[in-house]
């Protein structure tokens, strides 16, 4: 069994120590040793640590967390690494997960996953969770889809190439991720591995900061790019970073309440100028008049374009189309080579939002992928239902339209996520769901409407699309005196961004939630069997 060194940097964060400690001996791994580099710290730190037996302790005069990272590296003796800020912990599990990547793949330099980010003074936390499953390195450079170190698990041979800059106070680790990715291969996969705990002490909090810094770090990359996709995704990873900090910044100043400070002001000259004309302009009296009357169509476009004028509608045959201006998409692959499917947003917040149906004995179609990242422990038995015997991970084989074999009132609950539109006896399917269901038992369902038709084996069974309105005859037919909830989600943006495969993170939140029923990308349905039945 490899042994995993776990390095806990630590500079005055003594009180968060045992949580972290905690974490770990919570772990299903047997390897594991805990090395505290302490660098500098004035609080308790030392005393927390040398006071439990086996932790590795040691103290450094203050340096900064790539130097005390790289002192970690030099006094490990694991196999495999993994480094957790004092102040955030791992999630159950996180360990055996990560190194099951490593010991199958031994050619891999690290693996990462997903996390939680935990809002403290919020009192709130958001899943991060993207879906990156090729071309690391060109995803790496639009954007730090890794988001939190903790999840990453790197292989010791990384750091006899690689170690941490120590001119770099910020933005470290996305450097070693860069320059690693580069040149040796990496995975990512979205089973969450740690929690990252936001809180008024972070670095991450200086968003001006941490914006030149990541900047830099991305400079760093320009000599080495070595093709027109390289190149192009640099070019869009500042433009994203650029868009992301100045965006963060404004909303911090707004829900403050506070004018943009002269360091706000300068970021967003710099690198964000629109954002700062906004500013100037919010404060003129009566600007909303004055702008329709005086300014002419191309600069009500612009201002359209920033939220100062939410009216404009271009003349006919004046349309600026853009990057949209072509007829064959950015790509055919769902948005899976672009951060993940822009759909996944609303299937994903859906089965978030009905997480608790998901226990006791459950069925989901293909694989158990979303029983077990919401079910978790609150499933008993997961099961899963493939048409035929090539899947090995199939516990049941059978036709979800015609299941005889597949006993009554059996689960409490069906995952059937972006399945039903691929079965041309869909009402067989979900009259089939309602009788293997147990008395309260429920279904939660994903159809899409508005999509693009996959190009490879499910283009062949391709056969529905499903607003909210039949979706409620259908379940009224199949699920009688049954509760039914029919949801929908979409907008014409984010259909044009689906159907011209652009990916989830190139969208943002506000992008998403906006519903216009003329145009649904996605339809839901949470369907509980009469308890009678």
């Amino acid at each position: 069994m490899p042994l995993v060194s776990v390095v806990i940097p630590c500079y005055n964060h003594g009180n968060y120590l045992l949580e972290a400690f905690e974490s770990i001996w919570r772990q299903d791994y047997p390897a594991i040793e805990i090395i505290v580099v302490d660098d500098g710290s004035k609080d308790n730190t030392r005393q927390i640590a040398q006071a439990i037996e086996g932790i590795i302790y040691i103290h450094q005069e203050n340096q900064g967390l790539s130097a005390a990272r790289n002192t970690g590296i030099k006094h490990a003796k694991g196999q495999f690494l993994v480094f957790l800020d004092a102040d955030d912990w791992l999630l159950p599990g996180a360990i055996s997960i990560n190194a099951a990547y490593l010991k199958q793949n031994s050619e891999l330099a690290f693996v990462s996953g997903a996390h939680d980010k935990v809002f403290e003074r919020e009192g709130f936390s958001k899943e991060e969770i993207w879906e990156v499953p090729s071309n690391h390195y060109q995803q790496l450079l639009q954007g730090n889809y890794i988001g939190m170190h903790a999840t990453v698990m790197y292989n010791r041979w990384v750091f006899d190439e690689f170690l941490y800059n120590t001119s770099l106070r910020t933005c470290e680790d996305y450097d070693l991720y860069l320059n690693i990715a580069r040149k040796y291969p990496i995975a990512h996969h979205t089973q969450k591995i740690a929690a990252y705990r936001l809180h008024s002490s972070n670095m991450s909090g200086n968003i001006p900061k941490m914006l030149s810094s990541v900047l830099m770090v991305l400079d760093r990359q320009q000599n080495v790019l070595t093709s027109a996709p390289e190149r192009a995704a640099f070019t869009r990873g500042k433009q994203i970073w650029k868009e992301y900090y100045c965006h963060q910044l404004w909303d911090k100043r707004i829900s403050e309440g506070t004018a943009p400070l002269l360091q706000d002001q300068l970021t967003f000259l710099r690198h964000q100028p629109t954002l700062l004309f906004k500013h100037y302009l919010k404060k003129a009296a009566m600007i909303k008049t004055l702008i329709k009357k005086t300014t002419p169509s191309f600069g009500l476009r612009w201002l359209h374009k920033v939220g100062l004028y939410q009216n404009h509608l271009p003349a006919v045959g004046h349309v600026a189309l853009g990057d949209f201006g072509r007829t064959s998409p950015f790509s055919r692959e769902f948005g899976y080579d672009r951060g993940g499917p822009v759909d996944r947003y609303y299937i994903e917040n859906f089965l978030q939002k009905e997480a608790a149906a998901i226990k006791g004995r459950v069925l989901e179609i293909g694989d158990n992928e979303y029983t077990m990242q919401y079910g978790g422990k609150n499933v008993t038995k997961s099961d899963i239902l493939h048409v035929n015997d090539k899947n090995p991970i199939a516990t049941i084989i059978g036709d979800i339209s015609a299941a005889p074999q597949i006993q009554d009132n059996s689960f409490d609950c069906i995952v059937l996520t972006q399945t039903l539109h691929l079965i041309y006896d869909f009402k067989g399917a979900l009259e089939t769901c309602h009788r293997i269901l147990k008395p309260g038992g429920a279904l939660l369902l994903t159809v899409p409407y508005i999509t693009s038709i996959d190009k490879d084996e499910w283009g062949e069974t391709w056969y529905w699309a499903f607003t909210d309105k039949v979706l409620k005859r259908i379940m009224a037919d199949t699920f009688p005196s049954g509760q039914v909830e029919v949801g929908s989600h979409g907008n014409v943006f984010v259909a044009s961004a689906f159907l011209y495969g652009m990916g989830k993170p190139e969208l943002s939140q506000a992008d998403f939630d906006l519903y216009d029923p003329q145009y649904q990308v996605i339809n839901t349905v949470k369907a509980i069997k009469a308890s009678h039945s």
